[in-house]
């Protein structure tokens, strides 16, 4: 017999009890303001037990065999740290997954998550799709990022440009500077920020192509967008593409 057959199956409420038990109210108010949830920003409505990401991390550890059932309960949570917690755990059993047919399964059931709503904001965001985004390279979904890139919700459209991640660290910079060009007139900062990141990264492995990409666009990026993508060039560079 299984010397562990006795214990509980691990729960998403386990979860919760886990995070109530070191959440603070203090936290809770911090994280509120911190990640815009009064009425018209763009978190509006989102409510936060006062937990740390270093705490949800610890916790996910925990419970990273948790059953896909479990983890769509905790990502079905108003809770934002429930929310973020069931991603480090999904997160975590897609690099571990053996199998590329496993993979995008996980990937399936992240992109459900996703397009109902529970991804919701840009941490939720960045914890998760520049991992889960490997999928996309194993098995390249073209019209599912570029309809993404392209969906009036702004997280869909921030996942679009995060996934492409997975596309840099493979070394992989067309799937990325297509996403770049399908964002370049977005309207939100959120997106801004992530594309001139992600053009930054592609500048971190190959510089030129990030010169390449800016000489055909910088007049039309949005100044946030350009001034994190050119972040990491000597002072000197960054002053001619800001003039330009």
């Amino acid at each position: 017999m299984n010397a562990h057959s006795d214990l509980p199956l691990p729960t998403a409420e386990s979860v919760l009890a886990e995070l109530r038990a070191v959440a603070t109210p203090e936290r809770a108010k911090s994280s509120q303001w911190y990640f815009k949830t009064g009425p018209g920003e763009y978190g509006e409505g989102d409510a936060f037990l006062g937990c740390t990401v270093p705490q949800t991390r610890t916790i996910a550890k925990r419970y990273r065999h948790l059953p896909l059932e479990q983890i769509d309960e905790l990502l079905d949570s108003a809770w934002h740290e429930a929310r973020l917690t069931a991603l480090h755990i999904l997160v975590g059993q897609f690099q571990r997954a053996k199998t590329k047919v496993h993979r995008n399964e996980l990937f399936d059931f992240y992109m459900c998550a996703l397009l109902r709503g529970r991804v919701n904001n840009w941490d939720l965001i960045d914890t998760s799709a520049p991992y889960i985004g490997q999928a996309l390279v194993e098995h390249p979904r073209k019209t599912l990022i570029i309809n993404l890139s392209r969906s009036p919700v702004l997280w869909e459209r921030r996942a679009s440009i995060m996934f492409t991640f997975a596309h840099i660290r493979a070394g992989e910079f067309g799937v990325p500077q297509h996403m770049a060009m399908n964002l370049l007139h977005d309207e939100h900062d959120l997106i801004h920020k992530a594309v001139g990141w992600m053009l930054r990264e592609i500048g971190n492995r190959d510089v030129e192509v990030l010169r390449g990409f800016l000489a055909k666009y910088h007049s039309e990026m949005p100044r946030t967008m350009l001034r994190y993508a050119i972040e990491r060039l000597d002072a000197d560079e960054r002053k001619r593409w800001m003039a330009r």
